[in-house]
């Protein structure tokens, strides 16, 4: 079967696209009923290449320009609510901008799809890629998928729809890639048939929609405490079926395309002694540092979360369970505290009864370079027993 679905596989032409333009590539495939857009670098190729899609008439989406990234969520809310599908992209401050509508969102159980090309926050003023943005607003009630690729930025937004849209889950999503070294650069990207790619996401029906006059609805209403913590409830409920959504939808994609997804990627951790954990385009250079320590005889593997949100934490644990020394590293800071993923992988292995030594590596921030040879000290360290409860700053001048 297998061997099957990759003679197909590879007949099919690849299209060499950057990051950007293969989300815009998911997104034409998808034709939201709306799409609300305000530039942000370095999410503008996104909406730039969709925008040409309208233009050209591949879609018939509704495409609003809007005076901010706040107007921009706030007009998808609306277009959600009245029972369509809707669309937007942001990066960084944009994302910052909108976090009033991120939880209004959420909180309404819209499943908005929303791209998102990581970039630092200000201030000082930076456009280059870190996930501080994202990790700003990781407990808002969004799922968070991160891209390591070109190619799993297009399948994660397919994806992400069939998710949100599930009816145990209606939630929204944002899917990650890191700005400019994804959203900028070429890749060979495999897109699936325009048919194919429909009948995967399948049609779009609200159960309750606003504009249905025959069944009359509230949406965003006044909530105090009589219901206000039994519909946070429900909506961490809905998180936990996530889960179960993303299983069933990862296990469909990957009997249509052969590329195969879970919430996270074991790399030859199975019989490692030393792991790192990693997101989105770093673990491409680990997965590196891996190869070719291995050819040294070191057993060394890589753990890639691709979901945060849901947060994987018994998968986590049963990966990492038994390993002798654990490397977290994170491209966002925590100030006070350790790192935002660190953290959520220490709470993870709490119950584990051969716990790893943990180290917080803090890396990339406004897009300070990370090498080969940097995991693979990382990696070196780790098998030196150099391991220690504060927090490793790699690649830092002093």
């Amino acid at each position: 079967m297998i061997k099957k679905i990759v003679k197909k596989l590879n007949k099919k032409k690849y299209e060499a696209l950057t990051g950007g333009e293969a989300t815009a590539s998911a997104m034409r495939q998808i034709n939201p009923d709306v799409a609300a857009i305000y530039p942000i670098t370095p999410q503008t190729p996104i909406i730039e290449a969709f925008a040409k899609f309208v233009a050209d008439g591949e879609v018939d989406t509704t495409l609003i320009n809007v005076e901010s990234e706040h107007s921009a969520l706030s007009a998808v809310v609306g277009a959600a609510a009245a029972g369509g599908r809707a669309m937007t992209a942001t990066s960084s401050q944009g994302l910052a901008l909108m976090a009033e509508v991120v939880y209004i969102t959420s909180g309404s159980r819209l499943p908005v799809v929303m791209a998102i090309s990581n970039r630092a926050l200000s201030a000082p003023i930076n456009i280059h890629c870190d996930h501080t943005d994202s990790m700003l607003l990781r407990d808002s009630g969004w799922i968070q998928i991160y891209s390591e690729s070109a190619q799993e930025a297009y399948d994660n937004t397919l994806i992400a729809l069939k998710v949100a849209e599930n009816a145990k889950v209606q939630l929204p999503a944002m899917v990650m890639q890191d700005g400019f070294i994804t959203s900028h650069n070429v890749e060979n990207v495999l897109l699936i048939d325009d048919k194919k790619a429909k009948a995967y996401i399948g049609k779009y029906e609200m159960e309750y929609p606003l504009l249905n006059f025959q069944k009359p609805v509230t949406v965003g209403p006044v909530d105090l405490f009589d219901y206000f913590f039994e519909h946070k409830f429900q909506q961490a409920e809905a998180m936990d079926e996530a889960k179960k959504a993303f299983k069933l939808a990862d296990q469909e994609f990957y009997k249509m395309t052969g590329r195969k997804y879970d919430l996270i990627e074991e790399y030859k951790t199975r019989d490692a002694d030393f792991v790192v954990v990693a997101l989105s385009s770093t673990c491409g250079t680990a997965k590196m540092a891996v190869d070719k320590l291995r050819r040294e005889g070191k057993k060394v593997g890589l753990l890639k979360i691709r979901v945060l949100r849901p947060f994987p934490d018994k998968e986590i644990a049963r990966a990492l369970e038994g390993k002798k020394a654990v490397a977290v590293l994170d491209r966002s800071i925590s100030f006070g505290s350790y790192s935002p993923v660190c953290s959520e992988v220490r709470s993870a292995l709490y119950y584990s009864k051969k716990r790893p030594k943990l180290q917080n590596c803090i890396y990339g921030l406004g897009g300070r370079n990370i090498g080969l040879g940097d995991i693979e000290k990382v990696f070196r360290e780790l098998i030196a027993g150099k391991v220690n409860d504060g927090i490793k700053y790699i690649g830092l001048r002093k």
